[in-house]
């Protein structure tokens, strides 16, 4: 595979697995169908999260991940003021949700959006202690690292400074740059572990000189440990589950693997399938389900202007 096709592969594969996850979030891994029966369209005795939500729709997650894109490919930057305005938006009026619908917003992201609109400054709107740290800022990072073209070091500072518009607090702001350094492996041509590690140790070797960053990754996200995660909102957790569901050997038992935790089922999902889109290709995301999958038209245009990037 080439760039381009990994590339298409991690933004469809968010997608998708956003969108297989939708009907199943909230719920506890013994309330879900049975693993071979989990699949973008429920059985019928299951009883949808969203039952007024179209099969194939993507939520908060997928429409975010595609605002922070749009917003990188139109500033040539990571600018945060206007990702918040774009989210802000999304919010609003549904820009980049399918149907123009917003049915699904975090505690987190929903209440730095409402300060903003009410005119505190953006540094100021996000919440930054420890208790506020769920998956908000991580399940949309992806085309960050898709998109970034610079070092390292600058590539973790926009993570952070991504993570900052909703999700102030460093935990969340170590998880989103460690999932960037993770991604730019994979896509520079790495397996999903080997790509693990040498995202921990590029950020270890980054964060040297900063000893609260570090405590955060080595004491509370402790990457060099391989757990099961439950598939929570948290943002350790999301980011332990995703990796942990990475070890099957295919895009679709990745995601089965991940709605099978139960609970955030759509982030968990879609963080672990962003991955497993550009590890294993978009040609391995199943058809049934790429067909089933709504607002395509609103993906092909970004897909174009990425590959332009990429090329330039």
């Amino acid at each position: 595979m080439n760039k381009q096709d990994r590339i298409k592969g991690a933004i469809y594969g968010l997608l998708v697995g956003d969108a297989v996850g939708v009907p199943y979030e909230f719920n506890l891994p013994e309330q879900l169908p049975e693993y071979d029966q989990i699949d973008m369209l429920p059985p019928a005795c299951f009883s949808k999260t969203y039952p007024e939500i179209p099969i194939g729709t993507w939520s908060d997650d997928g429409a975010q991940a595609l605002s922070l894109l749009d917003s990188l490919l139109y500033n040539h930057e990571m600018d945060a003021e206007d990702l918040m305005r774009r989210l802000c938006n999304w919010y609003q009026y549904g820009y980049m949700a399918v149907d123009y619908e917003v049915f699904d917003v975090g505690v987190q992201t929903a209440e730095a959006i409402r300060k903003y609109r009410s005119g505190v400054p953006l540094s100021q709107v996000a919440k930054n202690d420890e208790y506020a740290n769920g998956n908000g800022s991580l399940m949309r990072v992806l085309p960050l690292a898709l998109w970034h073209q610079g070092s390292d070091q600058q590539l973790i500072e926009d993570a952070y400074a991504q993570s900052h518009v909703t999700h102030a607090h460093l935990r969340s702001k170590v998880c989103c740059a460690l999932y960037c350094l993770w991604a730019r492996a994979i896509l520079n041509g790495l397996g999903i572990e080997d790509a693990w590690s040498d995202a921990v140790e590029k950020l270890r070797n980054c964060l040297q000189d900063r000893p609260e960053d570090l405590q955060q990754l080595n004491f509370h996200i402790r990457p060099d440990e391989l757990s099961q995660g439950t598939g929570s909102g948290y943002v350790v957790d999301c980011l332990k589950s995703a990796r942990y569901v990475l070890q099957q050997q295919t895009y679709q038992d990745v995601i089965k693997s991940a709605v099978a935790l139960g609970r955030d089922t759509d982030t968990t999902a879609c963080v672990a399938g962003g991955i497993a889109g550009l590890y294993f290709g978009y040609r391995d995301i199943p058809q049934s389900w790429l067909d089933q999958l709504r607002g395509k038209q609103l993906v092909e245009p970004l897909l174009e202007k990425l590959n332009l990037h990429m090329t330039t």
